[in-house]
């Protein structure tokens, strides 16, 4: 054998043993540590932490911490109702396991879950100018699934409207932001054209339906017979129902393909679509533990100089111009949120749970203090 060809295998050796030691490594599951001791005489709040990697159910655990205080341009907010996504649900199951590249080996490095919330303005940091104790806000603040959370005042936080409950504010950022920069961002939706909503009646879904009615387009829903009439009801103009007919073997093309399911192979989703239409993935492979959706990026990456039509994988960044905007839709009624369950905060693995489950209409909603209540 030449020498050249005995350096390739030896390297390609090396490289299956480190990737191999790499898939080992970051599925390998630490057991959980013991809860934390709370320091004497320190106030103390009520909080969801997952503290090593699982089924949410089983490791997220309703904790007694340490209420935080505000620092220089914060904000610290009474959460009064917030959200869960399958974001989190990556985050606490540690899957796909390429997220722990990210989040820690063997067990997060962060234990606190949530992001999605509205709630009121406890207290201010030092120079904060825009909010005041008792103001409502609705947005994004770390670890939101608990009683309290600190935002930075220049984070993704904006006043609530009176109109719009704490409930349908707290399920708008992930979701509907995801939503709004698929049909605007990156779809590029126009007034007329037809949008095909794959996978119509979950949490971005719900919204995607609304809003590419709001930019003018003619919209087809894509969804379980249980959801027809809900997706109907949001104003889709044709709904196909996938348990009867598949979409891709239809004779009908749309500019746009918003597809929040990943369960169509790219090449039957670009005969659906016109010669020079977008087709924008949201989501991938729910299967794939060690790579999820970026086995479907890959294999995106791949095909897309070989056709005409556009393909685009994004992770949403919501920024407070696009909560203005949801304000104002909501306000004027062109918008609304599809709440399909709410859990109280000790709940809040199950909440979790029914998300993995991928069964949730809508969104899903956790209430830290069910005696507040969660209205306007």
């Amino acid at each position: 054998m030449k020498l050249r060809n005995k350096i390739f295998l030896s390297l390609g050796a090396v490289l299956a043993v480190g990737i191999a030691a790499l898939m080992i490594t970051l599925s390998h599951d630490s057991a959980c540590p013991p809860m934390p001791v709370l320091t004497a005489g320190a106030e103390s709040m009520r909080a969801i932490t997952h503290r090593c990697y699982g089924p949410p159910g089983k490791v997220l655990a309703l904790e007694r911490i340490a209420k935080p205080k505000p620092a220089k341009g914060e904000l610290l907010i009474r959460i009064r109702a917030a959200s869960v996504n399958p974001y989190e649900w990556h985050v606490v199951t540690g899957k796909p396991y390429f997220m722990r590249l990210g989040s820690g080996f063997g067990r997060p490095r962060n234990s606190r879950v949530g992001y999605d919330m509205a709630g009121t303005v406890e207290a201010v940091g030092e120079n904060v100018t825009r909010f005041k104790p008792g103001d409502a806000v609705f947005g994004g603040a770390g670890g939101a699934l608990a009683e309290y959370a600190l935002a930075g005042e220049d984070g993704d936080v904006i006043a609530k409207p009176d109109e719009i409950s704490f409930e349908d504010a707290a399920a708008l950022l992930i979701a509907g932001g995801t939503a709004l920069q698929a049909l605007r961002d990156y779809g590029h939706v126009a007034a007329g054209q037809k949008v095909l909503i794959n996978g119509a009646s979950g949490g971005v879904g719900t919204y995607a339906v609304q809003l590419a009615k709001v930019f003018g387009a003619e919209v087809t829903a894509v969804c379980s017979t249980r959801n027809v009439e809900l997706v109907r009801s949001l104003g889709a103009d044709h709904v196909i129902d996938y348990t009867r007919e598949n979409f891709t073997a239809g004779k009908q093309q749309y500019d746009l393909i918003v597809d929040n399911v990943g369960n169509q192979d790219f090449l039957d989703l670009r005969r659906v679509v016109t010669p020079k239409g977008i087709i924008v993935t949201v989501s991938g492979p729910k299967t794939n533990n060690f790579l999820g959706p970026i086995s479907r990026i890959i294999k995106m990456k791949i095909l897309a100089p070989f056709i005409d039509q556009k393909l685009v994988f994004f992770v949403a960044n919501i920024d407070p111009p696009d909560l203005e905007l949801f304000a104002k839709l909501m306000r004027q009624g062109k918008l609304k949120s599809v709440i399909d369950r709410r859990y109280p905060l000790e709940q809040a693995g199950a909440a979790l749970d029914y998300i993995g489950s991928h069964r949730a209409r809508g969104k899903v909603i956790v209430i830290p203090d069910v005696a507040a209540g969660t209205s306007s």
